[in-house]
């Protein structure tokens, strides 16, 4: 079972793999869109980890809504809506539990996607972080190692897909060859899930 303790942590680790690899984020997204991903990213998650810090949510739930919140204040363009509608679904549907299981942060992850295509307007293929996350979700049901390195995949499989939604969408055939950030950043995510399971 896992605690608000562990969701902290998982926060606090995808803050510093996001920081870590701001740079790269950012080159991703310089040829398709506003080259600020990384430093949009890097400026929300830090923000997430000093809220969590200075009021620790005593549940699994609110530690994700209270992210999601503070991404959606603090981080610019369309990432900081999208990630923070996929925390605050997330941590919405996992209720006031103590405690959550694997399977029930499973099913959140996927109602936080569902709210999130919703939100975009769209779904797998498109190249946008449901390519990540959508895989990332499923995989879920095998392990944390495996919802990780299915999202990577999922991530790597946006370079040869042409942009249909966002901001590179508007690059037509011109963004084939680049890899989506926000699928990047999302694989990132479960990547930061993964090191806190071990």
């Amino acid at each position: 079972m896992l605690d608000a303790a562990f969701f902290v942590r998982w926060m606090t680790a995808a803050a510093a793999v996001i920081d870590r690899e701001a740079d790269r984020l950012t080159e991703l997204d310089s040829p398709i869109g506003d080259a600020d991903h990384g430093r949009n990213m890097q400026r929300g998650f830090a923000a997430v980890v000093k809220v969590l810090e200075t009021e620790p949510p005593a549940t699994p739930g609110a530690v994700l809504i209270a992210a999601g919140r503070q991404l959606i204040s603090s981080v610019g363009g369309a990432s900081g809506p999208l990630y923070g509608t996929l925390l605050r679904r997330a941590g919405k549907t996992l209720g006031e539990g103590p405690q959550v299981s694997v399977e029930e942060l499973r099913g959140a992850l996927a109602a936080g996607v569902t709210a999130v295509g919703q939100l975009g307007g769209s779904a797998p293929g498109d190249k946008t972080m449901l390519d990540a996350l959508t895989p990332g979700v499923a995989a879920l049901n095998a392990s944390f190692d495996a919802a990780a390195t299915a999202s990577e995949e999922g991530a790597l499989a946006t370079v040869p897909m042409q942009a249909r939604k966002g901001r590179a969408s508007y690059l037509g055939e011109r963004s084939i060859g680049h890899q989506d950030p926000g699928a990047t950043s999302s694989a990132l995510l479960f990547a930061a899930l993964a090191e806190v399971a071990k």
